[in-house]
């Protein structure tokens, strides 16, 4: 995203938009969890799927892989249509460009937290957080 386009949020503004993205990112989540476990299948099943009659088989774990990808991507694509930039579909993590002290930051939200409480500087990340004063 391009900085001079981006959006800023307010605390306010990203808590305001919770409920919305914990629908999406709880939907996202589940979609990547069956994604791995096709591809982990798809993986075994693989190597002798054309030698033991399989090919059938493989060719709908192809198929739900396909539509598991497109659904992610369009999901993530929201999300990101919001000015929120997804960090990590296995953790629902994501952060919400903002300004802190003239400076950008981001504000940095988890989907099993309650609210948006913590911030970071835009190159430290998860493991950056700091939280929110009230």
């Amino acid at each position: 995203m391009e900085r001079r386009n981006r959006r800023y949020f307010t605390v306010a503004e990203a808590r305001a938009l919770v409920p919305r993205l914990r629908g999406i990112l709880v939907a996202l989540q589940t979609e990547k969890r069956e994604l791995d476990r096709e591809l982990n299948e798809l993986r075994r099943i693989a190597p002798l799927a054309f030698l033991n009659g399989s090919a059938q088989k493989l060719q709908a774990h192809e198929e739900r892989i396909a539509a598991l990808v497109r659904s992610i991507r369009e999901k993530v694509r929201a999300v990101h249509e919001l000015g929120v930039e997804v960090k990590d579909l296995d953790m629902g993590l994501v952060d919400f460009p903002s300004l802190r002290d003239g400076r950008e930051v981001y504000l940095c939200w988890k989907v099993d937290e309650p609210t948006v409480a913590f911030w970071h500087e835009l190159d430290a990340g998860f493991r950056g957080r700091q939280p929110l004063e009230e």
